[in-house]
């Protein structure tokens, strides 16, 4: 066996008693991939943190230990651990732009890790470099190495990190969450290029993840994590298909209550054939846009709609436009824009200053990372109450009235008026970036992401959550997802964008079943298989 955890327990450092893990066991052999699953505080990150030898000094490994190709690492010093990690042990960590230097190249990054643990000239090491940037999947290496990391796109960069993680040809590969926030195309190139890696060198592969259909296709062996306790292990088919335990019926029903599925219908229903004959609340007509110093249209003739209390799911892979579509709607963009973006009949561009301020209101956002749009030093009744504040709206009760039915709306109760955002779960921090757009009673809301960061029972308590507010409130939704599993459940309709255009558009069922353009094909294939008897 490349890795054998063999009964670990972590605990905190101060007080041994509270135990994160507690008696771990799980092998990966030569060629293997092992994936490991559950929601987010299960241990997973705690799990593959004991193993670089990355715990924090508030934590400790209390009982059990860690062998890597038989080397027992329980009382490996520092020195030993920093020449296993990048050379034995190598690491694909989930955000690139984090774990990117921004100041220097690509290639230098690349080359700095097999200097480390390889004595040879510079000049070898920059061939070596280029090698693993090739490997990795990357066209014209040397091009690419003279980049920097915000010139690459997020594909390319998730690819440096691979190039990064696998250039010492390690025994064993940690890939956490490596694809979570990349589409889906790009998410299979990604994952294909580590499994022919993973042929070619036979390097174990311990794949962090609560994509549960991403360990279902991917991986050979599957365990799950529940509060730092191994509750189901076994071969990923029978795990995810044919469950147990509670807790693993609750994750997989959790993803497949709505399949997926490519298989065409006979005819459209009648339903879904003829258009919605209600007014648009969000009517976007030919918009065109190119950023300034661009050389190509970021837009092309977008044209979308969404009915008042409708979804419209926006889909395509990383450049397509999604998020120029959506500052468009929020009024972010700089410089000419032809076509129109109207709401309720009414040209954004050619409005008064007391139009825009009941713009404001009216269109809201939630953003993928609420850890990131929550100001981290002001409490979550601060946080709801600013947006009132700001856009100068009255309210009929008093500010802790407000605030509590406005936590109340979205299932959190009135003890967390006072918390801040570091004292709150991922799928709290979301809940109140809700609970912040509605409060002022808009119209539409943009979803940019909202739920790619989060595991999947906190996904579908929040994909809930909007549903059962949509019915409540009547609010419409333009829904900026990769996922297109997620846009099935929630989108009425979705529009496919490919490079600035729409090329696929209409009901989501349609679009699913029925897709009218090659590229949505594509990405349909792109889903990782996953079925549940």
């Amino acid at each position: 066996m490349v890795l054998d955890v063999n009964d670990l327990s972590v605990s905190l450092t101060h007080d041994p008693e509270q135990q994160l893990l507690r008696g771990v066991s799980l092998s990966i052999a030569h060629g293997e991939t092992l994936a490991v699953v559950g929601a987010s505080g299960s241990g997973k990150t705690t799990l593959a943190n004991a193993v670089l030898g990355l715990l924090p000094s508030t934590l400790t490994v209390s009982s059990g230990g860690i062998e890597l190709d038989g080397q027992n690492l329980s009382a490996a010093t520092e020195t030993q651990w920093r020449q296993l990690r990048g050379s034995a042990l190598g690491l694909v960590p989930q955000d690139p732009l984090s774990n990117l230097d921004p100041l220097y190249r690509t290639g230098r990054q690349v080359e700095e890790v097999i200097t480390l643990h390889q004595r040879i000239s510079s000049h070898e090491a920059r061939e070596r470099s280029l090698a693993a940037l090739e490997n990795a999947g990357l066209n014209e290496p040397a091009e690419l190495a003279e980049r920097y990391p915000h010139q690459l796109s997020g594909g390319q960069r998730q690819r440096v990190l691979i190039a990064i993680g696998t250039a010492n040809a390690p025994k064993l590969l940690i890939a956490d969450e490596p694809t979570s926030a990349l589409d889906v195309t790009v998410q299979r190139r990604i994952l294909d290029r580590l499994h022919t890696i993973q042929n070619e060198t036979g390097t174990a592969i311990l794949l962090i993840t609560h994509d549960l259909r991403l360990a279902a296709e991917r991986a050979h062996r599957v365990v799950v994590l529940h509060d730092g306790v191994v509750v189901e292990t076994g071969e990923s088919s029978t795990v995810l298909n044919h469950p147990t335990q509670a807790y693993t019926k609750a994750l997989v029903a959790a993803v497949t209550d709505v399949p997926v599925t490519q298989v065409p219908v006979a005819e459209v229903t009648a339903a879904s054939a003829v258009e919605s004959a209600a007014p648009a609340l969000l009517d976007v007509r030919d918009l065109t846009y190119t950023y300034p110093r661009a050389s190509a249209p970021a837009l092309r003739e977008v044209s979308l709609s969404i009915a008042p209390g409708k979804t419209l799911a926006l889909v395509g892979e990383s450049g397509s436009g999604k998020t120029t579509v959506t500052r468009a709607v929020l009024q972010l963009l700089h410089g000419p824009m032809s076509g129109e973006v109207l709401i309720d009949g009414t040209n954004i561009q050619n409005t008064s200053r007391t139009d825009r301020a009941r713009y404001r209101r009216d269109v809201r956002a939630v953003f993928q990372d609420p850890g990131a749009s929550l100001n981290p030093t002001r409490s979550v009744a601060a946080s709801l109450l600013e947006p009132l504040r700001s856009l100068g709206i009255e309210t009929s009760g008093r500010p802790d009235e407000v605030v509590a039915e406005a936590l109340a709306a979205v299932g959190l109760s009135p003890e967390h008026t006072d918390r801040i955002p570091r004292e709150l779960s991922g799928g709290q921090k979301q809940r109140v970036a809700i609970a912040r757009a509605l409060i002022t009673n808009p119209k539409l809301v943009i979803c940019d992401e909202p739920i790619s960061a989060l595991d999947v029972l906190v996904q579908r308590q929040v994909l809930d959550l909007l549903a059962q507010l949509q019915a409540d409130l009547g609010v419409s939704y333009l829904f900026i997802t990769h996922d297109l599993a997620v846009a099935r459940r929630i989108a009425h309709e979705t529009a496919v964008m490919r490079q600035g255009r729409v090329v696929d558009s209409g009901s989501t069922e349609r679009v699913f079943t029925e897709p009218r353009s090659d590229y949505t094909r594509e990405l349909l294939s792109a889903i990782p298989a996953f079925s549940a008897a």
